[in-house]
């Protein structure tokens, strides 16, 4: 059986890769659908070896389809997503709009898969943000083990993070500077190329960052809510990728070893971990690749039954794209979406 799948947002990066994982993944489809603004009608993406020509998603009629990838952002999701799913068929968003609705799953397969039975409250399903995605994916197994308490987080953020601006930002100003010429900052607060800057997203009253605070709110969510975590943030000069350094606090005792084994025994995750130079993943590592890596496995000498690791992955794969697929993959898996055309 085949499925009519419409991907909104199709022109931007996460859309086309959306486009490029249900291909490569052999994702049992009837038809493909590429949507997108007005102003984009009639480009062309590709879908495998064949290309599609984007429609308008305000014209589009959804009660035909079976599910709808989002990704044209929170406005347009907020707007639209309960009116598709008024039609039929199942959203599976990719911006923040709806994650943090008690009627909509907040999904990552590898971690809280039972949860996708909740979609029939509103026909939505919410994707995490990219950050999130690979730290539960990485923390899920040591918390079944070990049950962890606390977490502490400092990303580092590829610019593809931010859209096809983001990058087009670092590109411009690379060039700016190796051509003598001043870098121009518009999308980011301060200049990104050859710099970090540790903001992302909209400021909150306690000096949280918003992508700080996201990280906090979907980890409760995704998977426990007793779990105390803190959050920095930090856009680097890098195109894809984004990557974690993680400290634990657990209430049972954990050894590096143990912890190793847990972790490679994961679903999603794997272990390049070798103490030696080059011995660890790098985001340049991880760009295309559907894993979450993590390296640099130690103990956490500050604290009782403390560890600390490296977290890399694709953002616009794991963090994105890929996880929205997968969540699709889920609910073919469960039998949800017959279910669905049954009833």
């Amino acid at each position: 059986m085949g499925f009519k799948i419409a991907i909104a947002g199709a022109t931007g990066n996460v859309g086309r890769e959306m486009l490029n994982i249900l291909a490569e993944r052999a994702f049992p489809v009837s038809e493909v659908v590429a949507l997108a603004s007005q102003r984009s009608t009639g480009q062309e993406v590709s879908f495998g070896d064949r290309t599609l020509k984007v429609k308008a998603l305000d014209h589009y009629d959804f009660r035909g389809a079976d599910i709808c990838l989002m990704s044209a952002g929170g406005a347009v999701s907020k707007e639209w997503s309960p009116r598709i799913g008024q039609q039929g068929c199942v959203v599976i968003d990719n911006s923040s709009a709806w994650r943090y609705d008690q009627d909509v799953p907040l999904i990552v397969p590898e971690v809280n898969p039972d949860a996708v039975l909740g979609f029939s409250k509103r026909n939505i399903i919410a994707n995490p943000n990219c950050s999130t995605a690979q730290l539960v994916l990485a923390l899920k197994p040591l918390h079944d083990r070990f049950d962890i308490q606390r977490v502490v987080v400092s990303t580092y953020q590829s610019v593809s993070g931010a859209g096809k601006d983001g990058m087009d930002e670092l590109m411009q100003q690379t060039r700016s500077i190796f051509s003598a010429n001043a870098p121009e900052s518009k999308k980011f607060t301060k200049r990104i190329a050859f710099n970090v800057i540790p903001h992302i997203d909209v400021f909150m009253e306690d000096g949280y960052t918003k992508e700080e605070w996201k990280m906090m709110a979907e980890t409760k969510k995704i998977l426990d809510p007793k779990i105390k975590l803190t959050a920095t943030c930090v856009r680097v000069p890098v195109f894809v990728g984004h990557s974690e350094a993680v400290n634990i606090e657990c209430s049972r005792p954990i050894s590096v070893a143990e912890a190793t084994a847990v972790l490679r025994s994961a679903p999603g995750v794997q272990v390049i971990d070798k103490r030696e130079n080059g011995g660890y993943i790098t985001p340049y590592e991880a760009a295309g690749e559907d894993a979450t890596y993590i390296s640099r496995i130690r103990e956490d000498i500050t604290v009782e039954n403390g560890l600390a690791f490296w977290c890399v992955s694709d953002n616009l794969r794991k963090g994105a794209a890929l996880n929205a697929v997968q969540i699709a993959e889920l609910m073919v898996q469960k039998g949800l979406l017959n279910a669905r055309k049954a009833a």
